[in-house]
C-alpha cells in the first residue's frame, strides 16, 4: 500500500509499504478519507516528539476489507469511522471512565508516546471497538467525528448549557464545530471573535449572535458592550494573549476554557486573587473519550452538525505538507486526505 511517512521534522515522503494485518481482535479498513489537524501540524514540524518513521493521520472512516478471527459485530464491507484513542482500561484513569487521560494509551496516528501507524494511508488497522458504523454519511464528514468527539468533550468540560452565554475566541474548524456543539446545547448567546473574515462569516451562517473582528477593536471591550462578560469564555487558537482574552471576558462565577494547544513552554501571568474573589474556574481540556466519539458519530448521521462547508480542500498524499502550508497561513478550513484511486463512494 501507499503511506506518506513521516521520515524527520519537515520531511515526508509518500513511499509502499505492507499492508496491515488484523490481530485476532481488530480490524483493516481501506481508508475513504482522513482530516489533516494541528496535531498532525506540531508533529510533522517537530514541536511535538515523535519516533521516526512514523504514518501520521488520526481522524478517518473507510470500508472494512478484513477483521480478525475474534471480531463479532463488524464484517468486511462495513462503512466505519475510528477512534484513535487505544486505552489499556486497566489504569485509575480507565476505570474512571476518563480514557483520554490513560497512562498507557496508544494513538492511532495522533500524538503520544505510543504512536500506531495511522491513516495516512490506503489501509489502516484499528481495535474492532475503535470502531463506529456510518451507514452512508460521506467519508469526509464522517472523518471530522474525532474532532467533533473532542469539541463533545470540551463542551462537557466547558459547563455550558440552555441559555448560558458563551465568548469563542477563534472560529477556526475546531471553533467551528465549538460553536455547533454549544448552540445544540442551547447556548444563547455565543459571540465569536475571528481575524479571518470568510471565517467570520460562515460563523455567523452557524449561528453566532454576534461575530468580532478583533484588529477592529479591542474584542473583549466589544463583546462586553455587546453582551457582557458571559457565562464561559471559550479559547479555541492556541495562544496566550487568546487565552487571555477568553478569560478577560469571563464574569464572576465563570469559566474559561483552554481548547486550542498552547506551546509546550507557553506561560501567563493571571492575578489568584481574582480567581478567589471572582470565584472562576479554569479548565483544559484534552481529546475525547469513547462516549464522546460515539455521541459525535450520531450527530453527523442525523444533520446536527452542519460538516460540508468545513471541508475546503481535498487532497492526495504527496499534498500534506503542502496542506501543513495552508494550515500555517490561515487558508480555507479543513483539508482532507484522500488516500484511495477512483473510489465512487468517497
Amino acid at each position: 500500500m501507499r503511506v506518506a511517512s513521516l521520515t524527520d521534522a519537515g520531511e515526508m515522503e509518500v513511499r509502499e509499504k505492507e499492508r496491515p494485518e488484523p490481530g485476532p481482535n481488530d480490524v483493516v479498513l481501506r481508508v475513504g478519507a482522513c482530516g489533516v489537524c494541528a496535531t498532525d501540524l506540531h508533529m510533522f514540524r517537530g514541536s511535538f516528539a515523535v519516533d521516526f518513521p512514523v504514518v501520521l493521520g488520526h481522524e478517518s472512516a473507510g470500508t472494512i476489507v478484513e477483521v480478525g478471527d475474534s471480531v463479532d459485530g463488524a464484517a468486511p464491507g462495513d462503512r466505519v469511522t475510528v477512534n484513535p484513542v487505544v486505552p489499556c482500561y486497566n489504569c485509575s484513569y480507565c476505570k474512571r471512565g476518563k480514557t483520554n487521560l490513560c497512562e498507557n494509551a496508544a494513538s492511532i496516528g495522533g500524538a503520544g508516546d505510543r504512536i500506531i501507524d495511522g491513516s495516512f494511508a490506503e489501509y489502516v488497522r484499528a481495535p474492532a471497538g475503535n470502531v463506529e458504523q456510518i451507514g452512508d454519511l460521506p467519508f469526509r464528514h464522517a472523518a471530522l467525528a474525532e474532532p467533533l468527539a473532542c469539541c463533545i468533550h470540551a463542551a462537557d468540560r466547558s459547563g455550558v448549557g440552555q441559555a448560558d452565554s458563551v465568548a469563542l475566541i477563534g472560529a477556526g474548524p475546531i471553533g467551528l464545530l465549538m460553536l455547533q456543539t454549544l448552540r445544540n446545547r442551547g447556548a444563547s448567546p455565543i459571540a465569536v471573535s475571528e481575524l479571518n473574515p470568510k471565517r467570520r462569516e460562515i460563523a455567523k451562517e452557524m449561528g453566532a449572535d454576534l461575530v468580532v473582528d478583533p484588529e477592529a477593536g479591542d474584542p473583549v471591550e466589544t463583546i462586553r458592550e455587546e453582551i457582557g462578560d458571559v457565562d464561559a469564555g471559550i479559547e479555541v487558537v492556541g495562544l496566550v494573549p487568546t487565552i487571555r482574552q477568553a478569560y478577560d471576558v469571563t464574569a464572576a462565577g465563570g469559566t474559561t476554557l483552554i481548547v486550542g494547544v498552547p506551546k509546550q513552554d507557553a506561560t501567563m501571568e493571571i492575578n489568584p486573587f481574582e480567581i478567589y474573589y471572582n470565584d472562576l474556574d479554569i479548565r483544559g481540556t484534552f481529546a475525547l473519550t469513547h462516549e464522546t466519539f460515539e455521541e459525535a458519530v450520531t450527530l453527523l448521521q442525523h444533520g446536527r452538525i452542519d460538516a460540508d462547508p468545513l471541508v475546503t480542500e481535498e487532497i492526495g498524499l504527496g499534498e500534506i505538507p503542502s496542506a501543513f502550508e495552508q494550515m500555517e497561513s490561515n487558508h480555507g478550513l479543513k483539508k482532507v486526505v484522500l488516500p484511495g484511486e477512483g473510489d465512487p463512494t468517497v
